[in-house]
């Protein structure tokens, strides 16, 4: 049994499928499917149970799926600790789309000028999934917002940030001096879609103040839950960062009056993962670039 062998397992596990796996690792099918069955020899027991068009693990593959991750975790924390300049390496960053374009290229550009022979590989997805790859050691940070659904990531707050009304420009509220929860409370809301979490932050701030927004669309990304609102389909509540993007006479955003909807966006990581010097530069950076531009 050797390491590459444990590789090709965990992708094959992953992905379900012999092709697929087959595909990201550079690897004929046959070539890979002789690889598993040799480890399966080695062990006894399949591994996978092989169906029509996918393959799922057997009870011994979910145990050997346990161990083998953690095999592969040891040996690669192993190989940064050796390697460790503070310098040089690869960093894994996620964090979720309706952070990602707003907050990282900059921070990015910062800090490969800073560190320009740092491997800065960028992942963007929703908080559950990120939350789970720090946890298994797939990513070294992400940045999200709370609430993070789960106890073993160490969580480090960054900063509030507001979230501001946006209206088409020809919306009656945009002459009020004034506008609170209550005046947009019959109003039909553009939202993201159930898998982002800032869905859930503007329901559940609303709802606490007995307000049930009306969703009448949804969308996937944050820009096209603008423009929806510009083509006067309903308003909503977008982050102070994608609003201060926003150079377009298309929308119009105005701050609630009386408690205004918030997030705190957080930056997470896996405390029992070897830290790197250059992970923590770049958590470092982080608090920098929050203070230079979110303070």
């Amino acid at each position: 049994m050797d390491m590459d062998q444990l590789a090709y397992f965990q992708c094959v596990a992953e992905t379900k499928n012999f092709t697929h796996a087959a595909e990201r690792l550079s690897l004929s099918q046959s070539a890979l499917s002789r690889a598993i069955q040799r480890l399966e020899d080695e062990v006894g027991q399949p591994l996978f149970e092989r169906k029509p068009r996918c393959v799922e693990l057997t009870d011994a593959g979910l145990i050997f799926q346990s161990r083998a991750e953690q095999i592969l975790l040891i040996v690669e924390d192993m190989k940064a600790e050796i390697c460790d300049d503070g310098q040089t390496g690869r960093l894994r960053i996620g964090a979720i789309p309706t952070i990602a374009p707003y907050f990282l290229p900059e921070l990015l550009r910062q800090f490969a000028d800073q560190f320009p022979n740092a491997n800065l590989i960028v992942q963007e997805d929703t908080t559950d999934n990120l939350v789970r790859r720090c946890k298994q050691g797939e990513l070294d940070v992400a940045i999200l917002a709370l609430p993070i659904p789960t106890k073993y990531v160490e969580i480090d707050n960054l900063f509030d940030e507001e979230l501001s009304l946006v209206m088409p420009p020809d919306h009656p509220l945009t002459k009020k001096k004034q506008i609170r929860l209550s005046d947009i409370q019959h109003e039909p809301f553009v939202l993201l879609n159930e898998a982002h979490c800032l869905s859930d932050n503007i329901v559940s701030f609303c709802r606490q103040r007995s307000v049930h927004p009306l969703a009448v669309e949804r969308a996937n990304q944050l820009a096209m839950v603008q423009e929806l609102v510009a083509l006067s389909h309903g308003v909503s509540l977008i982050p102070e960062m994608a609003k201060n993007l926003d150079q377009t006479d298309r929308r119009v955003y105005r701050s609630l009056s009386g408690a205004k909807p918030k997030r705190t966006v957080v930056a997470i990581w896996n405390p029992y993962r070897f830290q790197s010097q250059l992970l923590i530069r770049f958590r470092e950076a982080i608090h920098d670039y929050v203070s230079e531009h979110f303070s």
